[in-house]
């Protein structure tokens, strides 16, 4: 799932911790229209901010947004969460669920529709209190298979209670299978019936030898790119690559996967050219961050302003196929034998990352044992309020003696409530 906080679309932090496991899988792509329209749709939230924690529902008018209002739908969530009220539905959205009488709950919403799609969502963006993009595929009521992009985004009567959601979605059907596959044959006949090519070379030989260490890289089995290409070379196979896969029609796990293969590829030879890869790096305004060095390469490749979900998820796992020491031009094909694909791999690997890190300190068995080391305090050092009053943290000695090692700040929200708990 993306998140959209802030002022700019998807933000995520680099920390593959603060990825979101929902959206790993790229969907079939559904077009740059319906992501302009998500796009379109965000601005125009930011645009109600203002100074306000969240936009006034008083100043949202879906009948009045000519460019997305008919595919948009609104939630009332004044009367319950478990059943909010839908107040609005643009009649783009009603056509394609082919609802023709009143929905007045999110319980009239009718099964395999675009519109349930949309409304499963609703509860995750109270839990977050911030926008929501989302993508992904599925057959609808009519058996008819459809990619979808949408987006739900918060507003408040009060400034404070997130009690209205804005949801804007897209669409597109995918072309019958059969006819699909009737397209396939006749392209397939009419490239046998077409005069020879000329042979080429293919884009990747069978790699380096098996025994090849990790880090010192023999480019001789490689024949394209040539043995002595420039870096830029490699990082133009892996982009042209990217690019395929975001602009492919059936946007396949294939395409995707070698995509990211070809990424884990450039980083290896990154490795073995890192002047290259530093002018690369200056003259694209990136930097490589220690705690995630993948990062870089995926930006490189797919783009900065790419989805930072995206980018987090391809960095954590070209993070596992070096730690994993996968060899060059074997990391698309391992994606593809991976059980559960990518979703599962970096599902994997974050939670290798989590029993691999040490345990979070203890805070409170620290703040004792600071408290037991504690230097005994002049009592007469210690500040009080305008009553005198002050609230200490006192260690008994071994001769049965209490001493004070400790002491609130004057007048702290906290002391003021020991005080009062003291006493009552």
């Amino acid at each position: 799932m993306d998140i959209l906080r802030g002022y700019g679309i998807a933000s995520e932090a680099d920390d593959f911790e603060s990825a979101n496991d929902a959206a790993i899988e790229t969907p079939p792509m559904v077009g740059a229209d319906e992501r302009r329209m998500q796009v379109r749709a965000y601005n125009y939230w930011a645009s109600l901010l203002g100074d306000r924690n969240l936009p006034s529902i008083e100043d949202l008018s879906p009948e009045d947004l000519e460019d997305f209002g008919p595919y948009s739908v609104l939630l009332d969530f004044s009367t319950g969460l478990d059943n909010p009220a839908v107040v609005y539905l643009g009649t783009a959205l009603r056509a394609e669920c082919e609802i023709s009488g009143p929905i007045q709950f999110i319980n009239d919403v009718p099964a395999r529709s675009l519109l349930s799609r949309l409304t499963d969502h609703y509860l995750q963006i109270i839990a977050n209190a911030a926008p929501i993009g989302f993508e992904a595929g599925f057959l609808n009521q009519r058996g008819a298979e459809i990619l979808y992009r949408g987006i739900l985004m918060p507003f408040s009567s009060d400034d404070q209670t997130i009690d209205f959601v804005f949801g804007v979605i897209n669409w597109k059907e995918v072309a019958n299978r059969d006819v699909s596959a009737e397209i396939d044959r006749e392209v397939e006949e009419a490239l046998r019936s077409a005069p020879s090519a000329p042979p080429v070379a293919p884009i990747w030989a069978d790699g380096p030898a098996a025994d090849e260490e990790f880090g010192t890289l023999d480019l001789s089995g490689m024949e394209s790119p040539a043995e002595d290409a420039p870096l830029v070379d490699w990082l133009a196979l892996a982009r042209d690559s990217a690019e395929q896969a975001r602009t492919s029609e059936a946007r396949s796990h294939a395409a995707l996967y070698r995509a990211i293969g070809l990424s884990y590829d450039f980083a290896l030879v990154t490795i073995a050219r890192p002047e290259e890869y530093a002018e690369l790096l200056e003259n694209s305004g990136l930097k490589v961050q220690a705690r995630a060095p993948m990062t870089a390469v995926v930006k490189l490749v797919f783009g900065s302003t790419y989805d930072k979900t995206r980018i987090t998820e391809y960095a954590t796992a070209l993070d596992h196929a070096r730690a994993n020491g996968i060899e060059l031009g074997a990391f698309g094909d391992y994606l593809a034998r991976y059980d559960g694909g990518l979703k599962a791999l970096v599902r994997d690997e974050r939670a290798q990352r989590r029993s691999d890190s040490p345990a979070k300190p203890d805070r409170q068995q620290t703040a004792r044992a600071a408290m037991k080391a504690a230097v005994a305090l002049d009592p007469f050092a210690v500040a009080t309020d305008g009553d005198g009053l002050a609230v200490v943290v006192a260690r008994r000695e071994k001769d049965g003696s209490l001493v004070i090692v400790g002491a609130l700040p004057e007048g702290s929200d906290l002391s003021q409530r020991a005080i009062v708990a003291a006493a009552g």
